[in-house]
């Protein structure tokens, strides 16, 4: 369900033919992003590039992995958002809880 890349120390997981996040995969994304927040002080961005449609249990999952990254003392960040999904983001307020970027380079360039 997910590409990995390491780059200069930060993990980089896009959606591999993925165009909703929703209850079908919600689990399955949390077990699969765990993979990578087992060490501390991991950086992590979620690359959201072809995902169109975030339900309630998408946007569940994003906060059990954001979470699971604070309590682990790592950085988790969203990039490539949709302009629907961003909507979606704004009216339940994420765009506050949320670390979210335009793009991978963006991200890249804001961790500590």
């Amino acid at each position: 369900m997910l590409k990995h890349e390491s780059n200069n120390g930060i993990e980089i997981l896009t959606f591999d033919n993925v165009s909703k996040l929703n209850i079908l995969i919600a689990q399955s994304l949390k077990e699969e992003v765990a993979q990578y927040l087992t060490m501390a002080n991991t950086k992590l961005i979620l690359n959201l590039e072809g995902v169109e449609y975030v339900d309630s249990s998408g946007f569940g999952a994003l906060l059990s992995i954001l979470r699971n990254a604070k309590n682990n003392d790592s950085q988790f960040k969203i990039c490539n958002i949709s302009p629907e999904v961003m909507e979606l983001v704004k009216l339940l307020q994420l765009h506050n809880v949320f670390d979210i970027c335009d793009d991978i380079d963006k991200c890249m360039d804001t961790f500590e």
